[in-house]
Order: C-alpha cells, then sequence, then structure tokens
C-alpha cells in the first residue's frame, strides 16, 4: 500500500513574530494612517502570532507626531525631528529597543516598516551625511535587535512581495523555531544529531560549503556540548539558511534525491523524472513540479531518511511558495 507523502510538522507551541504594529492595520503612524499588507494579515496570520509594536508611540510621540527622521551629526546618528531639529529623540527610541529586546528572546522571526527612522531594516536615508559618511542605513530601533540577535530571521515587507525573499524569511522562521524547540526540550548530542540530520537536504539547497561544514562540526560532537559549539553552529546554519536556492542548487538536490531510487525505478519513470528536473532547472516549471514528482515516488518506495527531511515540507503548503519559484 502507498506511503502518505511527507507533510508539514506543525510545531506543539505557536510561533510568534515580532512586527511593526502599522503592518497590522494599527493607525499609528506619524499621520494617522497604517499600512496594512495584505500577506501579512491575509496568509501568514493563520500560522503565527504577532507581538506589535511601534516604538516611536511607545516613547510618547502620540499620534499624530510631527516626523523625525535619521540625522548623521558629529560622527553619530541621531534621530530628530524634521521641523524641529530641537527635537532628538535617539536615547528613548534606544532604551525601547532595550525593552523590546527582553520579549525578542521568544520570537522566532521579525517583520519590519521599511522606510522608517525607528523600523526600517535597510536603506533608511541618513540626511546631513557628509565626508564620506554612508547614505543610508537601518532604523535605530532594529539596527540595535539586528546587533542584539544576529541569527533571528528578519525582513522587511516590501521585500516580502518578491517569491523568493519570501520563501526564504519563512524558512528560516520554520527552521529557526524547530531550534527553539530543541532548545526547550534539552540540547543532547542524539537530539542535535537528529535536528542536523532532519534538515540536510535543505541545507544542501542554500549552500552546499556551509552544510559541509555543519557536518564536520556535527562529526566531532562531544558527549557535553558547551554554549559556545551551539552558537556557533546556529551562526553557521542560519547563515547557510540566509543564502537563496538558485536553480542549479535545487535541480543538484532533486539528483541527490533521485539517486535514493536507482534501484527501484523503472527505466521510464527515470526519464520522467530527469525531464521534470531539467524543466526545472531551465525555468520551464516551478519547484513544486518536481517535488511533487518526487513525493509521489517516495509514496510508492518509503525511505525513512527521506520522509524525515524537512527539504520537502519545510513550512505549511497552504502558503503555496513554491508554486512561484
Amino acid at each position: 500500500m502507498p506511503h502518505r507523502a511527507v507533510r508539514f510538522e506543525p510545531l506543539p507551541q505557536p510561533i510568534t513574530l515580532g512586527i511593526s504594529s502599522c503592518l497590522l492595520g494599527q493607525n499609528v503612524r506619524f499621520d494617522g494612517s497604517h499600512k496594512r499588507d495584505p500577506f501579512i494579515n491575509d496568509q501568514l496570520s493563520r500560522y503565527f502570532r504577532f507581538a506589535p509594536f511601534c516604538p516611536e508611540v511607545a516613547i510618547g510621540l502620540g499620534i499624530p507626531r510631527p516626523p523625525i527622521r535619521l540625522v548623521y551629526q558629529r560622527g553619530e546618528v541621531r534621530v530628530k525631528g524634521v521641523k524641529n531639529p530641537e527635537l532628538d529623540v535617539t536615547e528613548p527610541l534606544r532604551h525601547y529597543a532595550n525593552v523590546i529586546g527582553e520579549s525578542a528572546q521568544e520570537f522566532s522571526g521579525y517583520i519590519w516598516k521599511s522606510k522608517s527612522p525607528s523600523c526600517g531594516m535597510d536603506r533608511v536615508r541618513l540626511y546631513e551625511a557628509k565626508d564620506g559618511a554612508p547614505l543610508h542605513q537601518a532604523g535605530l530601533v532594529s539596527q540595535q535587535l539586528q546587533q542584539r540577535f544576529p541569527h533571528l530571521p528578519m525582513e522587511e515587507e516590501g521585500r516580502l512581495h518578491d517569491p523568493v525573499l519570501r520563501e526564504n524569511f519563512i524558512t528560516r522562521v520554520f527552521a529557526y523555531a524547530r531550534w527553539q524547540q530543541l532548545a526547550d526540550e534539552g540540547f543532547t548530542p542524539a537530539a542535535i544529531i537528529r535536528f542536523h540530520t532532519r534538515h540536510k537536504l535543505l541545507l544542501m539547497s542554500h549552500n552546499e560549503a556551509s552544510y559541509r561544514r555543519l557536518g564536520r562540526m556535527v562529526a566531532g560532537i562531544k558527549n557535553e556540548q558547551a554554549e559556545s559549539w551551539r552558537q556557533a553552529y546556529l551562526a553557521e546554519f542560519m547563515s547557510c539558511l540566509t543564502r537563496k536556492p538558485n536553480r542549479k542548487r535545487q535541480a543538484n538536490v532533486l539528483q541527490h534525491v533521485m539517486g535514493h531510487f536507482k534501484t527501484e525505478l523503472q527505466a521510464d519513470d527515470k526519464s520522467e523524472l530527469n525531464e521534470c528536473i531539467d524543466q526545472y532547472r531551465l525555468g520551464k516549471v516551478p519547484l513544486i513540479v518536481p517535488i511533487t514528482l518526487l513525493q509521489n515516488i517516495l509514496r510508492r518506495f518509503p525511505s525513512d531518511y527521506l520522509q524525515e527531511q524537512y527539504y520537502f515540507a519545510p513550512y505549511p503548503e497552504d502558503l503555496g511558495l513554491r508554486n512561484q519559484l
């Protein structure tokens, strides 16, 4: 009897994402408006719990409020009023970033509002920059959180409209959440090895060199692993997943999976699968097509190793992310 295809495994605890409040439709912007994002509210809200923050409201600027901007003065970045340069909210925003940081330890990701002087993740306009100073940087609160939590998946809402960036962010969020679950359950050599093994194909699809480095780390695992080892592993693990897979790397992984069935598949099945992978490599079909074909083969010829791989279902299928890759 054919087995079931590999399905997404929900985590036992809800996944929490920090998020800029205006993206949820809250009227907290300087002019009293919002920036409700349909993808976040209509799709991601089905799978994530959101923890909204608006730093500018939190520090008492009010709604509506005078607009603020990043200003480069005497070798440092300050956050000052656009119309009233005497207004300087740099220190209150820095303090509030520490407040968010206490909650962020429980987050599995963060979605920021782009171009905001407090929340923008990158390329926020930096005014009065001279003498070789950068013209853009992250918003003050976002920058502080990125420095404090360098492995936490973060993205701006605008970049989530790009199918590749969107899929990469969601992949990283669920992988990071699984690491957090592992931490909650307790790190043991056996648990770490199982975590790594189940992510092997996913890691290979992102960056093979990083995948091999991680493999060497796990191969040398000791009975007692120090926190420094776990942080080094997590840094390499998340760095690997940050690299966006391309069609060549994905096709190589698909061919690798196909190799597991070399004795089971008939010649016509191999030909069909090879053609499907080539069509994907050439951009003629999306990734979901060869993945589905391999899932069907896996149902016919079960493999304990492959059926444990998060590569086949790294996030809920209903998101349809691989339909556009």
